[in-house]
């Protein structure tokens, strides 16, 4: 008697729920404008202090539309990446423009000062935002073509978020009180916490090291000459790139991502505190 060969019938695919797909959308464009903004903003500083039109740039009308370019630009190119319409990305560039050109009356009028201009300017763009992505929620972004290199970028992000949020120290290096040493070892156990890590004990004895290690830097710190100490809290926050860079490799405790983005904000926060003691 001959057996039957039964194949396995694969699972249903998830349904694409539309709306959490326009979830997704908003919130992606949101973190690519953050990121225009982070990226751009000291670049127009910098011009600004070269070609002597900071004054200009301080104008309330003027800092609205380049925070709109900003934006704009940051949002552009994720939308790009992901595949997006040409006529959808400019609905979305216009809806970063069109409320603060609208508040430009008012503010002209005297009613509303720079302030208000700009939050209201924020305000008004959610609504925007979103008018324009139910209004393309049909359309299937198309297939990207394959790009090596912006896919590579793109698996990198926490090391460019990290990036992105200590722009400004390269710019005005300053040098971190005592207690944000702190801030290093807490930050894996609240992370550890959150992933439930704490099955082994060995992570979680090392954790509790990292943390003696660090609070007893973070004292030596507080006690000592001022010079002595910057180099403490310099080399403490050096010391836990380091520590990053182990976990990132046993991708242990924390997930790689966190470690990634940890391991290059620690060097970059210390390196420019080493900048400003050396200065």
């Amino acid at each position: 008697m001959s057996e039957t060969l039964v194949v396995p019938t694969p699972p249903p695919a998830a349904p694409d729920r539309p709306g959490r797909r326009l979830l997704r959308h908003l919130v992606g464009m949101a973190l690519a404008m953050v990121a225009g903004m982070l990226l751009l903003e000291p670049l127009w500083q910098a011009a600004g202090a070269a070609l002597e039109f900071s004054d200009v740039l301080a104008r309330p009308a003027v800092a609205a539309l380049v925070m709109a370019t900003d934006m704009s630009i940051g949002m552009a190119v994720w939308m790009w990446h992901r595949g997006h319409r040409a006529r959808a990305t400019a609905e979305m560039v216009a809806a970063m423009y069109v409320p603060y050109l609208l508040l430009f009356v008012p503010f002209a009028a005297g009613l509303l000062d720079g302030s208000a201009l700009l939050l209201g300017g924020h305000l008004l763009m959610v609504p925007a935002m979103v008018v324009v992505a139910v209004r393309h929620r049909h359309a299937h972004p198309v297939p990207p073509p394959r790009r090596p290199v912006v896919a590579a970028l793109v698996a990198r992000w926490p090391a460019w978020l990290a990036l992105l949020m200590t722009v400004d120290n390269w710019f005005d290096p300053v040098v971190l009180p005592p207690l944000s040493l702190l801030v290093l070892p807490l930050g894996f156990l609240a992370a550890g916490t959150a992933r439930r890590s704490w099955q082994d004990r060995g992570a979680v004895a090392a954790q509790l090291a990292g943390l003696a290690g660090w609070g007893t830097l973070a004292a030596l710190a507080a006690v000592a000459d001022d010079g002595p100490a910057r180099w403490l809290v310099a080399g403490g926050w050096l010391a836990h790139a380091a520590w990053d860079a182990v976990h990132h490799r046993l991708n242990r405790v924390v997930p790689r991502g966190y470690a990634e983005w940890c391991g290059v904000l620690d060097t970059a926060v210390g390196l420019t505190m080493v900048l400003a003691i050396v200065a």
